[in-house]
């Protein structure tokens, strides 16, 4: 399983021209509709917290709720993202690549409309209890962490950082959506103390995920 965000243009081309009969289901007006209408559900969320906060319906802690969903839509998009090439190997559907850009994207943004909660409404740009924070909360630590390594999964998405820094070393740094969905799940977990269900499905799920990727990578090891 390919650890990115997004698949180069030049790469999903030569998946196509081995595999075209795959793609037949789905040519490109279908996927520029698909890209669309999956673009608009990824925004749901984000205008169902905005009219909630216009109606004044986050509850009695308006800001530890913005913070819960952001941070959750963050941590499932991540997920969301990683299971592309999986299902793609699984059901052939090499169309799904054309997604992974844009959903990775999606968690980068929610991730950023986490931190930016906690940064302007929670902390208000008080740079020393923030920083405070960073060291004294192992949560926050962790969770710091992993947006910060999304910086550059972020930055580096798209097709002209590919040819610039080469595709080798645009692949190695994209294996860090691993490290990072991992601190996502810890982030969270270390966060809610009591009641752990969400976490823990995450959790569940994220080494499903991993399971797979071991499994692939063990498989490719054996034919070579």
């Amino acid at each position: 399983m390919q650890s990115k965000l997004l698949i180069p243009d030049c790469d999903l081309n030569k998946l196509c021209s081995t595999e075209k009969g795959n793609m037949k289901a789905l040519n490109n007006k279908a996927i520029a509709w698909l890209k669309i209408s999956v673009f608009l559900l990824a925004l749901i969320p984000f205008f169902k917290l905005g009219i909630a906060g216009y109606l004044d319906n986050l509850g009695a802690n308006p800001i530890e709720k913005i913070t819960h969903l952001t941070g959750y839509w963050t941590l499932s998009f991540l997920l969301i993202t990683l299971t592309i090439t999986p299902l793609r190997r699984l059901t052939g559907w090499l169309w799904l690549m054309r997604l992974r850009r844009m959903l990775g994207l999606f968690a980068f943004f929610y991730g950023c409309l986490h931190f930016s909660t906690y940064l302007v409404l929670d902390q208000f740009f008080d740079w020393n209890n923030i920083l405070k924070d960073i060291i004294k909360r192992p949560y926050i630590t962790v969770g710091f962490a992993a947006f910060v390594l999304l910086i550059p999964l972020a930055v580096t998405s798209n097709n002209r950082i590919i040819k610039l820094i080469g595709g080798k070393q645009w692949r190695l740094l994209h294996r860090a959506i691993y490290p990072i969905a991992i601190g996502g799940v810890i982030h969270y977990w270390w966060l809610v103390k009591k009641d752990i269900t969400q976490p823990l499905i995450f959790a569940l799920l994220l080494s499903i995920l991993l399971a797979v990727r071991l499994f692939y990578g063990w498989r490719g090891f054996v034919k070579q």
